[in-house]
C-alpha cells in the first residue's frame, strides 16, 4: 500500500492529520460509491478484481472521481505486491529500482508486482518506454492514473498493454451519499462530533463540487471544523446549514482544461449547438468557456468559421455578424464583450443553414489536387499587351454587360462541364438558386450583341 513510502511513525502521523476527503477514501469494493459503467455487480472490472485477474489499467477522468481510491482496494485485496509512485516526483532511476524489486518477488517468492503510478500523463514518452518490457511480459501490472487523455499523452505501445477505463464525475446523489457517510463516522469521519446538516446544504455541496468528492468532502470539513475551533469546544452543538455550506464551498470550481478533452470537448458541443439551431444549448456551453476562463478571442474565431462553414449564403449577414463580434471582442475584451459573444452565438443559432460553400470548395480543392490542373481559356486570359493578344489571350471574350441581363449567352468559364455549388431551398440561398436558374435560361437564349466589352 501506499504506506509503503512511509514509516510507521510517520504512518500514524499521516493518518491522524490527514483531510477528511483522505480518511474517508473507500476500503473495499462495497463502500466504493460511482463508476457503475464498469464497476457495478457484474461488470467487466468488477470481476476481473474478484477474480484476481488483473492485466494492466489506465484510470482517466476529472479529479475526485476514485482513481487512486480504487488503485489502492485493488492493492488491499490482491495476492500481488504493491508499490505507488508519483510520476511529478519519481523518475527514471526510481522506476528502475522498483522493477528490479518486481523482479526479485517474482523469481524468490512468485509474486507479481502491482506498480501504481498517479499523474502517469507527467512521465514523459522515455519514462513511460522504460515500463513497456516489464509491462508485456507480465513481471508487472501498471495501474496508471491520469486526469489527461490517455490517447494522447500515453505511448501506443504502452496503452495497447493496458484496459483504458474512463471515470465520470459523480452524481449529486453520489455525493450526498459520502457527505452522509463522513457525517455518521466517528472512526475516521464527522460522527464524533455533535453535527446536524441540512439537506439543502449538502445538496449545496453535491452541487457545487460538480462531481469532486474531494472538494465536497473538505468544503463541509471546513465548515464543520470552522465552528468548532471557534467555540474551542468539540461537544458544542454544530448546525451545518445552507449559509455554513455557501461559505464553505465559495464559488464552484468548473473543470476545464484550457489544452485538454474539456476544452475540445465543449467547443465541439458549441458549435454543434449554434450549427443545430439550439441557441439555448450554444448559449450555456458558450457561459461555460467564459466561465472557465476561455479566451474570448478563441470562441470569437468559432463563431466566425461557423458562419461560413454552416450558415454561409442562406444569410450572408452572418459573417458580417462575426466579422463585427470578433472586432469587438478584440477591441474591449471581458467582461463585457460577454455581450457580443451572445448575440453573435444566437445569431448563428437562428440563421437558416447551409454547408453548400464549404461543400464546394471542398469539391474544387479536391479536383485541383487531385485531378489534372485545367487550363485558363484563352478567352479568359490578361491580356495587358498586344502580342499578348497576338497569342489569342482575351480574343473572343465577351463582356457580360453588353447582354441581356449582364449574362453572355455563349460562354464558358471552365474548360469541362463542372457544378461545385448548388444552394439549398434555406434562407437567401431560395434567391441565389432562382437567380441561377434565370442565368441559365438566358445562357440558351441567342445573345442580342456580339460586343467584346472589356
Amino acid at each position: 500500500m501506499a504506506d509503503d513510502l512511509f514509516k510507521p511513525s510517520e504512518q500514524q502521523a499521516i493518518r491522524r492529520n490527514a483531510p477528511l476527503a483522505v480518511r474517508m477514501r473507500p476500503r473495499t469494493l462495497e463502500e466504493f460509491i460511482g463508476q457503475e459503467s464498469f464497476l457495478g455487480e457484474g461488470r467487466m472490472l468488477r470481476r476481473m478484481i474478484l477474480a484476481d485477474r488483473l492485466t494492466s489499467l489506465v484510470f482517466h477522468g476529472p479529479p475526485g472521481t476514485g482513481k487512486t481510491t480504487l488503485a489502492f482496494i485493488i492493492a488491499a485485496r490482491g495476492s500481488c505486491e504493491f508499490r505507488a509512485l508519483h510520476a511529478a516526483s519519481a523518475g527514471v532511476k526510481e522506476v528502475r529500482e522498483v522493477m528490479d524489486q518486481a523482479r526479485a518477488a517474482l523469481a524468490t517468492r512468485d509474486r507479481r508486482t502491482v506498480l501504481f503510478i498517479d499523474e502517469l500523463h507527467r512521465f514523459n514518452r522515455a519514462q513511460q518506454d522504460v515500463l513497456l518490457e516489464d509491462v508485456e511480459n507480465g513481471t508487472i501490472i501498471l495501474i496508471g492514473a491520469t486526469t489527461e487523455n490517455p490517447f494522447f499523452v500515453i505511448n501506443s505501445p504502452l496503452l495497447s498493454r493496458s484496459s483504458v477505463f474512463r471515470f465520470e464525475p459523480l452524481s449529486k446523489a453520489h455525493i450526498v451519499a459520502l457527505l452522509r457517510r463522513a457525517l455518521s463516522d466517528s472512526e475516521r469521519g464527522l460522527g464524533k462530533y455533535a453535527i446536524t446538516a441540512d439537506d439543502a446544504a449538502l445538496e449545496h455541496l453535491a452541487t457545487i463540487s460538480d462531481g469532486d468528492a474531494r472538494r465536497a468532502l473538505t468544503a463541509l470539513e471546513v465548515g464543520v471544523m470552522s465552528q468548532l475551533r471557534a467555540v474551542g469546544d468539540a461537544s458544542v452543538p454544530v448546525h451545518f446549514d445552507l449559509t455554513v455550506a455557501a461559505e464553505s464551498i465559495q464559488q464552484k470550481a468548473v473543470v476545464y482544461d484550457r489544452a485538454g478533452d474539456e476544452h475540445y470537448d465543449t467547443a465541439s458541443a458549441f458549435i454543434k449547438s449554434m450549427r443545430g439551431s439550439d441557441p439555448d444549448a450554444a448559449v450555456y456551453w458558450l457561459a461555460k468557456m467564459i466561465a472557465a476562463g476561455e479566451d474570448p478571442r478563441f470562441i470569437a474565431r468559432r463563431i466566425a468559421i461557423l458562419a461560413s462553414e454552416d450558415v454561409g449564403n442562406a444569410d450572408p449577414r452572418a459573417i458580417s455578424v462575426a466579422a463585427a463580434a470578433f472586432d469587438i471582442t478584440e477591441r474591449i475584451g471581458l467582461p463585457e464583450c460577454q455581450l457580443t459573444l451572445a448575440q453573435a452565438v444566437i445569431y448563428m443559432a437562428t440563421a437558416p443553414k447551409s454547408n453548400s460553400a464549404t461543400s464546394a470548395i471542398n469539391a474544387a480543392l479536391d479536383d485541383v489536387r487531385e485531378n489534372r490542373t485545367l487550363p485558363v481559356p484563352a478567352r479568359l486570359k490578361n491580356a495587358p499587351h498586344p502580342g499578348m493578344k497576338a497569342e489569342g489571350a482575351s480574343v473572343g471574350y465577351q463582356y457580360s454587360h453588353n447582354f441581356a441581363g449582364g449574362i453572355s449567352p455563349d460562354q464558358d468559364y471552365l474548360t469541362v462541364d463542372k457544378t461545385y455549388y448548388t444552394p439549398t431551398d434555406r434562407g437567401y440561398e431560395r434567391h441565389i438558386a432562382a437567380y441561377l436558374e434565370y442565368v441559365r435560361q438566358l445562357r440558351k437564349a441567342p445573345g442580342p450583341s456580339t460586343s467584346s466589352g472589356h
